[in-house]
């Protein structure tokens, strides 16, 4: 039997199957209202792109910050049941207000089918999406370890089979919402003007979202709840705080050195857990140059979904939304992930060759930086079929010839146009320039940032036939076309996330692996600010440019990271530990029999045992 009072079914508590559920209705919710969220800044508050790159990557970094504090609130006080609760309250209110500030026809007074009050939708938007990244990140860390917590310690199998199912729920729910969101999107709805449905794509994920919170409630009586241990990131602060202010205090030459800064911390803590934290400060140190992988891997859901709305998604049969390409992404991973771990790390294990995990990763920065380069020709092809715009200081003409004969126009301060019959000539100038004199037959069509108007000078000898004109094409360059850079950015996801968690779980004590995991998470968010950071104050003018400025800044950031890499000497955790704690037995030996000493034994033999004790505590999985 498990932990709790469930009832086993088929050998599994049956209070999992509650917990699957509601994952994976938490990750269709989430995944769902994020694929369309750069659409909605872009179309529905009518921000630019830049503003609303600015604003998605802004959200996703504190979607990958909060699961630190939802992690140290669930072991150091509520414990995981009650953070899961109650953060999932504040997660399914969130989504309610993001579906509610995508109502257009609440601030729509003349009904015109545009808000006229921007600003209640945007305050209650970011509201929502502030709620929501304190709830998914909340309770990211706390749901996969409250389920491992339903096992007994006989049901190893059953909990690794549990985990499987887990994270398959996860990829599940994800390509699933991913797929439907952006249908419901298309849709047009609304009470006295119709336009697209962002508030029922935002509906359907805030729904899920309350059914995953009663779906767990209802098997609140048959959870095991384990109560709080207290958290190992916490001890890891205070231990690195306590070495770097003791180093200060005793900076005078007068002092001896030690081997190691952390050494300063073995007045207060005891060698062995000085010992494990060396060891994550050695993978941290790895971590500085990886936020910059995320800086491109987490833009496929804000540039490269602007993107695709400038391209034909039509597949013949199928049309897809621009925001449907994000699909090809967990496609591809449930895809290449056992071809890589089946067939082509054994591949290169067997021509020789030592293809570490640090190697890989290096492999995967470069992959990442191939799909920018990928975006860039994509985007170099699309900017052709674009038309030219005017800037803030100028304005655009549109010359249209209504006679049976070519006319001459005189335009001031330009050369002579010459106008074919039923034909359109463009011409961009500034604001102010007058037009005088202009034949009958000419229609002079004027908009701008600047005005807007519109002059008829009509012709009553009008051709016979209708010449059809079009101001702006339709989008010509396909969707398919972004298909190699989601490959390779997939690739490089492949080889460069699963396989650096991977590397960091082996090389950090087991009970430190929270905290590495921590600091994982971190590189993400700090590559979401890198985002956010370049969109802002970079205002690279052409799109393409940005892009391979992103594919070489990580080209050269993979290149130190290589370096750092080569000197890296890998460690056995698990060994380095047994060898402490074998050589603290013999100086416990050697202190009984030494007289004095009693009083200093049993200090350091309960501290030593309490460590050993807190190690076997169920620790939060971040």
């Amino acid at each position: 039997m498990g932990k709790g009072k469930s009832k086993v079914v088929c050998g599994y508590p049956l209070s999992i199957f509650f917990i699957v559920v509601n994952e994976f209705c938490e990750r269709f919710s989430y995944y769902g209202m994020r694929a369309v969220l750069v659409l909605y800044f872009k179309y529905f508050l009518r921000w630019d792109d830049d503003l609303a790159t600015s604003i998605y990557h802004t959200f996703v970094a504190l979607c990958y910050l909060t699961p630190i504090l939802g992690a140290i609130v669930a072991d150091s006080w509520l414990g995981k049941f009650k953070t899961i609760i109650y953060l999932s309250i504040v997660y399914a209110v969130g989504q309610v207000a993001m579906a509610v500030s995508a109502i257009h026809d609440i601030t729509d007074s003349d009904r015109d089918g545009t808000p006229d009050s921007m600003t209640f939708h945007i305050v209650l938007s970011m509201v929502g999406l502030f709620l929501i990244a304190l709830g998914t990140g909340g309770i990211k860390p706390c749901v996969a370890a409250f389920g491992g917590d339903q096992f007994g310690e006989h049901q190893d199998r059953q909990r690794r089979t549990f985990f499987s199912v887990f994270y398959l729920c996860i990829n599940g729910g994800s390509l699933l919402s991913t797929i439907i969101t952006p249908v419901l999107r298309a849709q047009e709805c609304g009470i006295y003007s119709k336009q697209k449905c962002y508030s029922l794509a935002f509906g359907v994920p805030a729904a899920l979202m309350v059914v995953a919170l009663v779906v767990f409630i209802i098997g609140s009586g048959m959870y095991y709840k384990a109560e709080p241990q207290g958290n190992i990131m916490l001890d890891v602060c205070k231990c690195i705080g306590f070495a770097i202010k003791n180093r200060y205090r005793h900076r005078s030459k007068q002092y001896p050195k030690r081997q190691h800064w952390m050494d300063w911390a073995e007045e207060k803590y005891d060698k062995l857990l000085i010992a494990q934290i060396k060891m994550v400060l050695k993978v941290l140190f790895l971590y500085i140059p990886l936020p910059m992988f995320w800086t491109l891997f987490d833009q496929k859901g804000s540039r490269w979904t602007l993107q695709a709305t400038t391209m034909d998604g039509n597949f013949g049969a199928l049309v897809i939304q621009p925001d449907q390409m994000q699909t090809v992404n967990p496609i591809l991973i449930l895809t290449l992930v056992p071809i890589m771990d089946s067939l082509i790390y054994p591949l290169i294990k067997k021509c020789g060759l030592n293809f570490t995990p640090l190697k890989r990763m290096t492999v995967g920065m470069l992959l990442a930086a191939i799909a920018f380069v990928c975006a860039a020709l994509v985007q170099i092809q699309i900017d052709k079929t674009l038309p030219t715009f005017p800037s803030t200081s100028q304005s655009q003409l549109k010359l249209l010839n209504m006679g049976s004969n070519s006319v001459t126009v005189k335009l001031p301060g330009n050369d002579a146009l010459i106008l074919p019959a039923a034909q359109v000539y463009p011409f961009i100038n500034n604001c102010n320039t007058k037009f005088t004199n202009l034949l009958p037959e000419v229609i002079l069509f004027k908009s701008a940032a600047c005005s807007q108007k519109h002059h008829r000078y009509p012709d009553p000898n009008c051709q016979d036939s209708v010449t059809a004109v079009e101001d702006i094409k339709p989008n010509s360059v396909h969707m398919a076309l972004q298909i190699p850079q989601y490959f390779f950015i997939t690739a490089g996801e492949v080889m460069f996330s699963v396989t650096g968690l991977e590397f960091s779980y082996s090389q950090a004590p087991s009970n430190m692996k929270a905290v590495l995991q921590a600091g994982w998470l971190f590189t993400v968010a700090i590559g979401n600010f890198i985002v956010l950071i370049v969109a802002e104050l970079a205002k690279i003018p052409k799109q393409w440019a940005e892009y391979v400025l992103f594919a070489s800044l990580l080209v050269a950031v993979c290149v130190i990271f290589s370096i750092m890499a080569y000197f890296y000497t890998y460690i056995d955790p698990t060994e380095i530990e047994a060898q402490f704690k074998k050589k603290i037995n013999e100086d416990d030996e050697d202190d009984k029999s030494k007289p004095g000493k009693a009083e200093v034994e049993m200090v350091k033999r309960d501290s030593i045992k309490c460590h050993d004790e807190y190690d076997k505590a169920t620790q939060t999985k971040m």
